[in-house]
């Protein structure tokens, strides 16, 4: 949009200083011809094409910023030289000038703006009725310089906006990035914690439907359960993507009762310490931590006893998942190994904590999470 605003103004402004330039001139010349001291002759054709010069090479200011500069202060130079009423002519010396510092030729900018100066203290001293005081090769150093620091002030200023727009943009490819990973994360339990169950469920059906048809159904109970949970869950996660948050609560610590009923699995739950309110990241994290427990042990140990601890201290949680190994020790076909352990301890890494996992001494596996917290409120001593 910026780049179409610049590009609607570059026919206009050469349009505007070249007014300015010619008729401006003609009004300077009024008085200046009064003055005979100063040696001003009258505008000719040859002053007025020189008048335009400036302005139709501000038109190419953009593509060949170094050639206008140039350009220009030649005309400029040769105007003056030409002993024309001068005054409006420098304006576009000084829009030159700014463009090609702008646009990052600044060593070409000040050279040419030093070479200017050099030719008008010459002209000034030796080529005008009356040689110009020190005060007036002051001035017009003065004036260079000033257009110069403007035009370096204004550049940094556009530099730094650039980078700190290119900042903002890199942050928010960041923030996607992690955005989508956490997705991706959050994707993978859901799926892998579901998936197993319905896996293991519709094994067992199949296994015991002849037998025991009563058992048979409690397990297809179970499936429609998982598949109802793993919609609902994806539906929460993948609503964050359409419209910025989910339709329901992510879930945390507190549907951990819920997630162990539909596990499928013997499970004794045991909590100590205060219970509280937990950041959105440690909240989520340690819920993903036993569905993924859960969902190992379903897949090589189904039938195991199953002991999730969970332990509020003031400055971490603790969460360990403990099975027996009692159950049918077996990897179901198709599953695969899957990113479970791996998984759990990049959650529990990028968080600040560490998670241990490997067989226990006695038969089973365990599970160890531990994640930092924030004081709670009351642990916070006063100011």
């Amino acid at each position: 949009m910026r780049s179409a605003v610049f590009h609607r103004i570059d026919p206009v402004l050469p349009i505007i200083v070249g007014i300015l330039q010619v008729f401006l001139s003609i009004g300077a010349q009024y008085g200046q011809l009064r003055n005979p001291d100063l040696g001003r002759v009258p505008l000719t054709w040859w002053g007025f094409g020189l008048l335009l010069v400036g302005p139709i090479a501000i038109a190419l200011r953009r593509r060949a910023p170094v050639a206008v500069l140039v350009v220009t202060l030649t005309a400029t130079s040769v105007y003056m030289l030409s002993d024309f009423a001068y005054g409006p002519v420098f304006l576009s010396p000084i829009i030159v000038i700014c463009n090609a510092v702008v646009s990052g030729h600044r060593r070409a900018a000040w050279l040419s703006a030093g070479a200017f100066f050099l030719f008008v203290v010459a002209y000034a001293t030796w080529l005008i009725p009356h040689r110009a005081s020190l005060f007036h090769h002051t001035a017009v150093a003065a004036y260079l310089l000033l257009t110069l620091t403007v035009a370096e002030f204004y550049r940094m200023r556009r530099e730094r906006l650039a980078e700190r727009q290119r900042m903002a943009r890199e942050a928010a490819r960041r923030q996607a990035s992690e955005e989508r990973l956490t997705m991706a994360q959050e994707l993978h339990d859901v799926l892998a914690h579901n998936i197993s169950l319905i896996h293991v469920q519709a094994s067992t059906a199949l296994h015991i439907l002849d037998d025991h048809p009563e058992q048979a159904r409690t397990a297809l109970a179970t499936i429609k359960q998982a598949s109802k949970d793993v919609l609902t869950e994806m539906r929460g996660v993948l609503s964050l993507l359409r419209e910025g948050a989910p339709r329901s609560p992510t879930a945390g610590m507190a549907n951990l009762a819920d997630l162990i009923e539909r596990s499928g699995l013997p499970v004794d739950l045991e909590v100590t310490g205060q219970e509280r309110p937990l950041p959105a990241g440690i909240d989520r994290a340690g819920y993903r931590i036993v569905q993924e427990s859960l969902t190992n042990v379903s897949r090589h140990a189904p039938g195991s006893r199953v002991t999730v601890r969970v332990a509020y201290a003031p400055e971490e949680l603790t969460v360990v998942i403990e099975d027996d190994g009692a159950g049918t020790a077996r990897a179901e076909a198709g599953l695969g190994g899957g990113n479970g352990i791996p998984g759990m301890r990049e959650r529990a890494a990028a968080l600040g904590g560490s998670l241990a996992a490997g067989p226990r001494p006695g038969g089973g596996f365990r599970v160890e999470a531990r994640l930092p917290l924030p004081p709670s409120a009351d642990q916070k001593e006063p100011k």
